[in-house]
This record gives structure tokens, sequence and C-alpha cells, in this order.
């Protein structure tokens, strides 16, 4: 059973970083054009966010840090604990967790390692974050996530319109008076090649044929290093778990589904979510969306929505948030915790 409680851990707050580079879908040659306005009603992303030259994701994160500690009026001595969750690592070796805990300025006595998750990222590390924080009595934790997703699309298929570019912070901290974190997650790795990267691994390494474009049994044009997506597995897996899985953890703790304020989920797709919403039977307002705006951005999916939709309902009073990540893997997890006027969000930054 993976359905936990968590108490005595707050989420202080939480920044969001995206590059200053945006993509316009529907910036393409007159002839393109209604073939674009189709998949971009369809799949609901008009823009995207991508890291300039030499730009990289762990840039972004290091930035949603310091924006974070600083408001926060935290000092960087006083973190116990990093926790990166990213699929777009610095380097394959050493973790870029290391890296950080130096570059920003954390002393050497802060535990910090690598989760390597991508759309279910979030709930992931938190939980992870919190309960190592809560097991080992460590005060404060500061947990990075996001990815550099731009670069895994292929040309065809307008698979290049889905993917951006966003690092996040969110920082945590013991509190005997917080209200409890429910958790539940799953993982079903029957289905991990429905989203994967076929070459670069140990199973199959690089080489110079892995980065010729091929065309595959479905049709669409791809080199062996780019994310292979099967679509029609991903649709099926999504709405097929998901409302299950947020009815399931609003049951196990004991929450009123009409109690949840809002329901905060990993965003591939506007196909997807809106599916999963109706099947649900719920408000549009309460499935805040940021497709449009910033595409498919892993992880960070989940945090960029706080930032950018309810950051000034927040503020207002406190809002019951359930979230949920799911895709590759594959695997999903929902969370539910609580936000308030005392929680910093900050807006979406550029930097």
């Amino acid at each position: 059973m993976t359905f936990g409680t968590l108490s005595g851990i707050v989420i202080r707050g939480i920044s969001t970083v995206v590059p200053t580079i945006k993509m316009d879908n529907l910036a393409v040659n007159p002839e393109e054009l209604v073939q674009r306005e189709r998949l971009v009603r369809n799949i609901g992303i008009r823009f995207r966010r991508v890291c300039k030259s030499g730009q990289i994701f762990s840039d972004l994160v290091q930035s949603a840090c310091e924006d974070l500690l600083s408001n926060l009026n935290w000092s960087k001595k006083s973190v116990d604990l990093l926790l990166v969750v990213t699929q777009s690592g610095e380097y394959i070796i050493p973790s870029t967790s290391i890296i950080l805990q130096d570059r920003i300025g954390f002393p050497t006595s802060t535990l910090a390692f690598d989760i390597n998750l991508g759309c279910s990222g979030y709930p992931y590390g938190v939980i992870v974050l919190g309960s190592i924080m809560k097991s080992l009595g460590l005060k404060r934790g500061v947990l990075l996530v996001g990815d550099q997703s731009s670069s895994t699309g292929s040309p065809d298929a307008g698979r290049e319109i889905l993917f951006s570019d966003c690092g996040t912070a969110t920082a945590l901290e013991l509190d005997d008076k917080a209200s409890e974190l429910y958790f539940d997650g799953f993982s079903d790795g029957s289905g991990a090649l429905a989203i994967y990267v076929p070459h670069g691994g140990k199973r199959h390494s690089t080489e110079k044929e892995s980065h010729d474009y091929r065309l595959m049994n479905d049709g669409v044009t791809r080199k062996m290093t780019d994310v292979h997506l099967d679509g029609p597995a991903i649709m099926n897996f999504s709405i097929g778990v998901v409302p299950d899985a947020l009815r399931a953890i609003c049951t196990k703790s004991e929450i009123q589904i009409e109690k949840i304020d809002y329901f905060v989920l990993h965003q591939a797709n506007k196909m997807i979510n809106e599916t999963i919403r109706k099947k649900m039977k719920m408000p549009e307002e309460k499935f805040p969306l940021v497709l449009y705006e910033y595409g498919n951005t892993s992880s960070a999916t989940i945090p960029i929505t706080i930032s950018s939709k309810l950051k000034e309902s927040i503020a207002l009073a406190d809002k019951l948030i359930c979230v949920c990540g799911f895709g590759i893997g594959l695997s999903w997890a929902s969370l539910i915790f609580k936000l308030g006027p005392e929680t910093y969000i900050s807006s979406v930054i550029e930097a």
C-alpha cells in the first residue's frame, strides 16, 4: 500500500523560472498555418519557453532557488537538504544537486542527491524530501524540479510544438503546527516504452547513426536520441488511471472531494486534462491550465501552474490543493496539501 500521511512538514514557498525566449507555435509559413492552428486547438499549446544558447536546466533552478531563499529570508547555511528531480542533468555524472550545492552556496553539511523522474516528479519530490526531513529531524529543505525538454522533440507530426523549459524551487520546513500532507503513488514498468529515449543509456549506447532521422513504424520521423512517444497509449493510460487516483487519495485521506479547492495536474496536452476533468464532473475553475502559455514543462507543470494561476487566490485565503503527476515510467502520484497567505508564491520569473 503506497498511501501515507506526513505530518509536521509545511511548504513555505514556491518559485518558478522560465527562459526569456518565447516560441510561438503559430509563427509558421501561411501554408502551414491551418494545420498548426488545428494542433494548437487540440493540444492547447500556443507558446513555449526555450533556453537560450549556453543556458541549461540547472541555471533555471539556480535562479528559482535564489529567488525563493531571498523572499523567505532563509540563510543558505540553514538549509539541510537539497533534492533535484530532473531528467536534464548537467552531466551524466556527477549529480546536478551536488554541483548546485556548491554553486548556490549551501554548506558542505547539506545532503544533496538527484531523482531521475519526469511527469510525476513533483509529488514524489515533495514526499521524499519531507519524509527524510521528518525522519532525520532536518529543519529546512529545498526541492528543485523541472526539465529542459524543448530539445527532446522531433520535427514530424507537430511534436516540436509540445515541449518547454522550466525550473522551479519549493521550500519545505519542519513545523509541528503544519497541516498533514497526504500521498499516494504508483508505478507500472510494463508501459516503460510508451515514453522513452531509445539510445544513450547502457542498454543502447549512442552511435553515429543514433543522430540520423529515420521513419518509424508509427509514421513519425525521429532520431534515436529523441523522446519516442506512443500517443494513444499515453492517452489511454492518463485518462484511465488519473480520475481513479484523485478519487482514491481523497477517500484514503477522508477528505470530501468537493472540499478540494484546486486539482493541479501534470499537463501534456489539453485533450487529456479536459477528459480527466469531465470524468471527474468538476468545473473548469478547479482544474487550472497553463498549457497555452507555457507548454509541457515535464515535472514543472504543477508548480508553474501554482505560480501562474493560483498565486492571487492563495494570497487571499488557505487553499486545499490536490496535485497529480503522471506519465513517463509509467508512473503516477497524488499529493494533497494546503497553501495560504503565509506561503511565498512567486510570479513566473523570466531569466
